[in-house]
């Protein structure tokens, strides 16, 4: 086998340790929650919105704050941290585990995050 094989196997490898270890520290820090259980939290905790602005407005769960991705940490001061926290969105993931890890940094620790996105969510939507 030559070198650059070797090379190229050592970095998929890596490439592919780097996302499962994501994959698996998210899903530690926060509970991946079905609509049922969703709909529960949301009595007693804040449901915020990943998504754009303009997918906000669109459609988005009733009683749900927008926080968009982009601007999250800016907006975390807003959250009580003795409350649970409930985030959804439905296009990318990537916006999930950035804000379930920023949240976990600044010490927030009761985290939700509906499982299949607002696609799927069968509760009232404005």
């Amino acid at each position: 086998m030559s070198p650059l094989t070797i090379i190229g196997w050592v970095l998929l490898a890596g490439v592919i340790a780097y996302y499962l270890w994501n994959y698996v520290s998210y899903r530690r820090m926060a509970k991946q929650v079905d609509n049922d259980t969703f709909k529960e939290l949301m009595r007693q905790g804040q449901v915020i919105d990943l998504r754009d602005p303009a997918s906000f407005r669109a459609r988005h769960i009733l009683g749900a704050r927008n926080f968009p991705a982009q601007q999250f940490e800016a907006s975390i001061k807003a959250l009580r941290k003795d409350k649970p926290i409930l985030l959804y969105e439905n296009v990318r993931p990537q916006y999930r585990v950035k804000a379930v890890k920023t949240l976990r940094k600044a010490g927030y620790t009761d985290l939700y995050v509906l499982k299949e996105g607002l696609d799927y969510w069968n509760g009232k939507v404005k």
